[in-house]
């Protein structure tokens, strides 16, 4: 009984081996070294999913995204590669989708976000046909170039909901390098392009949206705030949209549109004692310490963090989480405090890419000494080129 005790108790547990997942469990075995962490993820691939808009704009190959999850799962580190279908953090339990229990003493949530394709009706039906494309799964990605590159002109539609996504910006991403691969076949004069998105505006952060209103303007894209996408009919190439203030609805003809789908906290924690509300884990905006259980921590995309959920905005959650959770296991208060950074690196076309940074206040607080807002093509070799390196080889192995 001893034995089996052991295998399913662990000093640490971490839910997900995504970017927050793996990032934690990396300085935390640089940090203290040997002991006890077991990561729950049932993936055998992890993906870099910001390269996604490129490989959809057909700037980058899809494979370039993805590596075998064993090769990144920390020396040290156990991996349990089950899903994990109930928390019960008033018992310090997790259980799995076989049955199993497991007891930590440390419980660090990082399980990413859930993508509801079936929230939209008759969008699972349609996607990858009928001119219906998404940059939200690995399978599909491949479909958008070959809709924007094979298009011969007409409406083309893409669309951002009402629910928190990954990376805000990442819808409107791909409408610019979409815009932009019209112009060089030869079809931009036959087409309107419309961006329909729920926000109010185009960005959060004004200095930002200044910029991002002027490619608007100069691309000659229908913006169409307060509108929600909520229903598709693939056959028809119809598109039905509510507005988000009045409730009213209008539909849009399409020949090609680009769905960024809604998405929410994952199942299982929307319906257990460390979710908000909202499904979301509730942690302290600072700390990142849960609200009510002291021994839990979360971050990146499944946490209440009011912030935008992006790979950089995890990249300085993760040392926060490490250190504080360090001093809990050491009986003292956490105190490292998370400012809600966050950055977006907005592609505005095959060379030019606005590189937004910001936090909780909405304050810009950029890293290079010169203003982010302008467009410039060394911004976008920075996110083509240099992010993916810093990810695979920094925040993956728990250096930066």
């Amino acid at each position: 009984m001893a034995v089996a005790k052991r295998e399913n108790h662990h000093r640490v547990l971490i839910l997900g081996g995504g970017t927050a997942g793996i990032s934690v469990a990396a300085r935390l075995m640089r940090k203290i070294g040997d002991v006890d962490i077991a990561i729950v993820e049932p993936s055998d691939k992890h993906y870099y999913q910001p390269l996604w808009t490129l490989v959809g704009g057909g700037a980058a190959k899809k494979e370039d995204s993805v590596k075998d999850e064993s090769s990144l799962i920390p020396t040290g580190v156990k991996w349990i590669k089950e899903s994990a279908i109930d928390v019960k953090a008033e018992d310090n339990q997790v259980r799995l989708q076989s049955g199993r229990i497991l007891s930590y003493d440390y419980l660090v949530i990082a399980c990413g976000i859930q993508i509801d394709w079936d929230k939209i009706p008759g969008l699972p039906e349609t996607l990858g046909q009928n001119g219906v494309c998404s940059n939200y799964s690995y399978d599909l990605v491949d479909k958008t170039w070959q809709f924007i590159s094979h298009f011969q002109g007409g409406n083309a539609v893409f669309t951002q909901p009402s629910t928190p996504v990954k990376c805000g910006g990442a819808p409107q991403k791909i409408a610019y390098l979409a815009e932009e691969a019209f112009h060089a076949s030869g079809v931009r004069e036959r087409t309107n392009v419309f961006f329909c998105s729920a926000n109010p505006s185009i960005f959060s952060v004004r200095k930002y949206a200044n910029t991002l209103e002027k490619v608007l303007k100069r691309k000659r894209i229908d913006a169409r705030f307060r509108t929600d996408l909520v229903a598709i009919d693939g056959a028809e190439h119809r598109a039905t949209f509510k507005n988000v203030d009045d409730g009213s609805t209008f539909d849009l003809e399409f020949d090609l549109i680009h769905v960024t789908p809604p998405m929410s906290a994952p199942d299982f924690l929307k319906k257990s004692t460390v979710a908000d509300s909202a499904g979301w884990v509730d942690v302290d905006r600072g700390t990142l310490q849960h609200k009510k259980f002291e021994n839990v921590f979360s971050l990146g995309d499944c946490s209440n963090l009011p912030t935008s959920k992006t790979g950089a905005a995890i990249r300085k959650q993760s040392p926060v989480v490490v250190s504080n959770l360090v001093e809990v296991m050491q009986g003292r208060p956490a105190r490292e405090q998370y400012d809600g950074y966050t950055s977006c690196p907005l592609v505005t076309g095959y060379n030019s890419l606005v590189l937004a940074e910001f936090d909780y206040e909405l304050q810009p607080q950029e890293t290079f000494p010169f203003d982010q807002s302008e467009e410039r093509y060394s911004m976008y070799v920075f996110k083509r080129d240099i992010l993916p390196q810093v990810y695979w080889y920094g925040m993956m192995k728990g250096l930066v």
